[in-house]
């Protein structure tokens, strides 16, 4: 049951959505680096820490294939390439597998979300 409730996160989180040709990709670290600290970063993986407080909005960015872990959640507005728009709640311990995508997000809780993504490169 556990199983299910995490795939309906992902898929409720990401909106369906994936990258969009139309939005020329964004490397999240760059342009959210006020959010985003790089923990590791080699031929294989990049990992970083994210950390967005009640209110604040990212810029558009892109992700390849993404492996999310939440250490402290909260209440999320993922806004995707095309227009698409989820909420999610957030859950501390939830672990997501994430395709490719495009896309923003907005905290709208009140509490500051915590996560590790671990962004997988092509080899």
């Amino acid at each position: 049951m556990k199983r299910f409730y995490i795939v309906v996160f992902v898929i409720v989180a990401t909106g369906f959505m994936r990258g969009d040709a139309s939005v020329p990709e964004q490397d999240p670290a760059k342009v959210n680096a006020k959010f985003i600290t790089v923990k590791l970063d080699n031929s294989r993986v990049r990992v970083f820490e994210a950390a967005l407080k009640p209110g604040e909005k990212e810029a558009v960015h892109s992700h390849p294939s993404t492996v999310v872990y939440v250490i402290d959640g909260g209440k999320l507005r993922n806004y995707a390439a095309d227009g698409a728009v989820a909420e999610a709640e957030l859950r501390a311990g939830d672990t997501l597998y994430r395709d490719p995508l495009t896309h923003w997000a907005e905290n709208i809780g009140n509490t500051t979300i915590r996560l590790i993504v671990v962004e997988l490169k092509q080899e």
